[in-house]
This record gives C-alpha cells, structure tokens and sequence, in this order.
C-alpha cells in the first residue's frame, strides 16, 4: 500500500472521529518520514568517507545494517582466510562497483 493510500485512510479516520488532529499529524509525518527512507538495501548502500580502513566498505555494511564495522572487518578477514580469498575478491568488487557516499 504506497504512502497516499495510507494518508487517505488516516484522512477517513479523522473525519470519522476516531483519531485527533495532532494524532493524525504524527502519522501522516512518520509515513512520510518512512516513505523518504524505503528503497532496498543495494540503494543505500554506500562506501563509508568517515568509518574506513581500506575502502569503506564495511562502514558501508554498518550504516545499512547497524552491526559495528569492526565486526564486519573480522568476518571479512576470517571468511578470506576460510575461503581461499573468494571474500577478498567479493570485497574487491564492493569497492570497484559500489558509490561513494557524498
């Protein structure tokens, strides 16, 4: 249901009285605010300018996910080891391919 539909049903409950005016002004301003921050993870997704060692990549994966970048460093370093390097090359291809964040 996209954000118009839901402010056209908060809209229906003031009319109708189950909801107040300051009620419907929070609402209608969180969807807003929720609708400014949809999109999937590949469109926010942006390599860190403040929170790099290398690349920024893992800043990056912290900002979109709310774990630490440490953690993320680890897991890079252990699944390179573990892996035979397939995560360097796909942490390689984070830095060639995704933006910068501005």
């Amino acid at each position: 249901m996209s954000a118009a539909d839901e402010i056209a049903k908060l809209h229906e409950l003031l009319n109708k009285g189950a909801i107040s005016t300051a009620e419907f002004e929070q609402a209608k301003a969180r969807l807003l605010a929720d609708e400014s921050n949809t999109g999937s993870v590949f469109t926010r997704f942006r390599l860190s300018n403040d929170e790099r060692w290398i690349a920024g990549v893992c800043g990056g994966i912290e900002v979109v996910t709310g774990v630490d970048a440490w953690l993320w460093r680890v897991l890079f370093v252990l699944g390179s080891i573990l892996s035979g390097g397939a995560m360097a090359i796909f942490y390689l291809v984070l830095w060639i391919f995704v933006p910068r964040d501005v």
